[in-house]
């Protein structure tokens, strides 16, 4: 039974309470929280008045998923908002081992995510020191994009690497995950589902989520 982590990128921001509260109520794990700087993605999504905000709210744990240049600045702002989670890119990161060592001096579970081109093989001196991998299934900056179909073995080659090593890491996706992909992606392997449209724009959001959850 995965984890399930929505989206908060794809939710209504003209009411996000409310979107908020069906989170709270729904058989979600966590909350996916993506912040963009319009640099590392061409996109800007939001900072962290709106992860202070929500963080108040929010009574699941907080996957805080940073898609910005130089992560390691704001290891304590996300610490401050209580985050279980804080997930870094390998691209952007130049001293990968150090960030890492930062974020769990600082209480938090730590992420490493790789973007579609990266190969896992980068995480080959890595993979025992982080808690979860989170495999970009789109390339990242917007919602809604189409799967990339390559992803499925790459989570088959994480998932090798993982039970090679001995490593304790939890593979986590994100893009373009609805119904179908998720099947395939939790029978390769993955542990953590991230759904933003496929949750938060239908019309029974809450049972979205509990057919994600019960994908096995």
């Amino acid at each position: 039974m995965p984890i399930i982590s929505p989206s908060l990128l794809a939710a209504n921001f003209a009411d996000l309470r409310s979107d908020i509260e069906m989170i709270n109520r729904s058989e979600a794990d966590w909350l996916h929280l993506d912040v963009m700087d319009g640099v590392f993605v061409p996109n800007i999504s939001f900072g962290f008045p709106v992860l202070e905000a929500v963080a108040k709210l929010c009574t699941k744990k907080l996957d805080v998923h940073l898609m910005i240049v130089e992560p390691g600045k704001f290891i304590q702002e996300v610490k401050a908002l209580g985050a279980y989670m804080m997930n870094v890119h390998y691209e952007a990161c130049p001293h990968l081992h150090r960030t890492i060592q930062q974020i769990h001096e600082a209480g938090m579970k730590a992420g490493v995510t790789l973007n579609p081109h990266t190969p896992v093989c980068v995480l080959e001196d890595i993979i025992q020191d982080v808690d979860m991998v989170l495999l970009m299934t789109v390339n990242p900056g917007f919602g809604g994009q189409k799967f990339i179909e390559h992803s499925i073995q790459k989570v088959k080659t994480l998932k090798a690497l993982i039970q090679r090593t001995g490593s304790t890491a939890l593979i986590e996706v994100d893009g373009g995950v609805n119904g179908e992909t998720g099947q395939r992606l939790v029978e390769a392997g993955t542990d953590v589902l991230v759904a933003g449209s496929y949750v938060f724009r239908a019309d029974t959001p809450e049972q979205r989520i509990i057919e994600l959850k019960h994908l096995q």
